[in-house]
């Protein structure tokens, strides 16, 4: 993905109601698996409360999802090679419809992370799928570079939106965080059968291939957007405990306290392109594993019963700061050096690898939660994850040209 500055003159004189209308649909879908995580997060406690479940039993909701989206990764382009992207992408749309309304009905804890394994497929197809669309409707150059924005900025926003809706729907019932997505899908559903092009379209992403790893940018950007999105959500959970648990926080308030941990990359999306281009993506994937890091650090230091202003926030800004920095620099990277055969492939290795950073560290930290004496056990672990992240960031080789 990439981050170009949009220029919604230029946009309006140059696209039709269609192609608007194409984008504001893969767009929608985007913004919705974004949110679909986030809001998932802030009901966690809840979840937890209603089932009698530790931190453990309750974060297989997020894992899940992830697993699920990692898992499909695998099979989606060979799918979608059968059946044609269209027919996979709205496919996929109906069955997070019905998974949806699924999460409303459904009794007890294995068949909500199942609803959540099934989402998780459901965006392994949708996310790659809509990107190939966006580069297959716009031609290269300006406007793919806007549509790409309007894309990679749903997605940030996706995250701060699915917050407030959280605190918002537990005010009522819980349930409805599992089956408010059912209604704005099924829109993005119907848009899409009108919109969308018929037809197989390109070629799709290639399957995730091991052996494309040998390829050193590939490499680093998998292992540094692994542990970015790993240690990101594992402390995201530990704090939405912490802040239930021990500070007896409503839904509300976890919410807006974890803003300062989204808005940023929602604001700062839009120029990505301007800061690669300023300073290059190896400089900003080590700034975007570097500040992370010194959360952490600041985390596992800080005195228990240090203030959100002095202990919290902080943390927050500087794991926000890491995403700002590194979010659309390690896609960037990921990709360098590959042709355009092997590039859908390796999209797709990178893809899988942020998923699996989640899918692993999360049951692990939770566990550590569960059982260990106090939170810091679990910040420890997240801190060396860390400690790792930045060290693939800096081992640095000169690229080779060519393959």
């Amino acid at each position: 993905m990439t981050g170009a500055l949009l220029d919604p003159p230029a946009v309006r004189a140059g696209w039709t109601a269609r192609q608007w209308t194409r984008l504001l649909v893969l767009s929608g879908n985007m913004l919705l698996d974004a949110v679909e995580v986030s809001v998932v997060l802030i009901a966690l406690p809840a979840v937890a409360a209603r089932y009698g479940l530790t931190p453990w039993g309750a974060q297989w909701l997020m894992s899940g999802f992830a697993l699920g989206f990692a898992a499909l990764l695998l099979l989606g382009p060979a799918l979608c090679a059968r059946i044609g992207r269209r027919r996979a992408y709205l496919g996929a749309m109906l069955l997070f419809v019905l998974a949806s309304l699924a999460g409303g009905v459904v009794d007890g804890p294995a068949l909500l992370v199942a609803v959540r394994v099934v989402k998780g497929c459901c965006a392994a197809l949708t996310a790659p799928m809509g990107l190939a669309l966006i580069n297959d409707l716009f031609p290269e150059g300006p406007e793919r570079r806007r549509a790409l924005s309007v894309y990679s900025l749903s997605g940030a926003a996706g995250f701060t939106a699915g917050l407030l809706l959280a605190g918002a729907l537990l005010a009522s019932d819980w349930r409805w965080v599992f089956v408010f997505p059912a209604p704005v899908a099924l829109v993005l559903l119907v848009c899409g059968l009108f919109v969308l092009p018929r037809g197989r379209g390109g070629t799709p992403p290639g399957p995730p291939r091991p052996a494309l790893l040998k390829q050193g940018p590939l490499l680093r950007s998998a292992l540094g957007a692994a542990s970015l999105n790993g240690t990101y959500q594992a402390l995201l959970v530990l704090m939405v405990f912490q802040m239930h648990d021990d500070f007896g926080w409503s839904a509300w308030r976890t919410a807006l306290a974890l803003l300062p941990a989204c808005v940023p990359l929602a604001l700062t999306v839009p120029f990505a392109g301007r800061f690669i281009a300023r300073y290059g993506t190896r400089r900003l994937i080590a700034a975007g594993a570097l500040f992370p890091l010194l959360g952490y650090g600041l985390c596992l230091a800080r005195p228990d019963g240090s203030p959100y202003a002095l202990g919290t926030l902080p943390v927050l800004l500087l794991v926000e700061a890491g995403f700002c920095c590194a979010f659309v620099a390690l896609n960037v990277q990921a990709t360098a050096g590959f042709e355009a055969a092997d590039r859908g492939a390796a999209v797709s290795m990178y893809q899988t690898s942020v998923q699996l950073g989640a899918a692993v560290l999360l049951p692990l930290v939770a566990l550590l939660l569960t059982h260990g004496d106090g939170p810091r056990p679990a910040l420890a672990l997240i801190t060396a994850v860390g400690v790792l992240g930045l060290a693939a960031a800096l081992a640095h080789r000169p690229a080779r040209s060519g393959r």
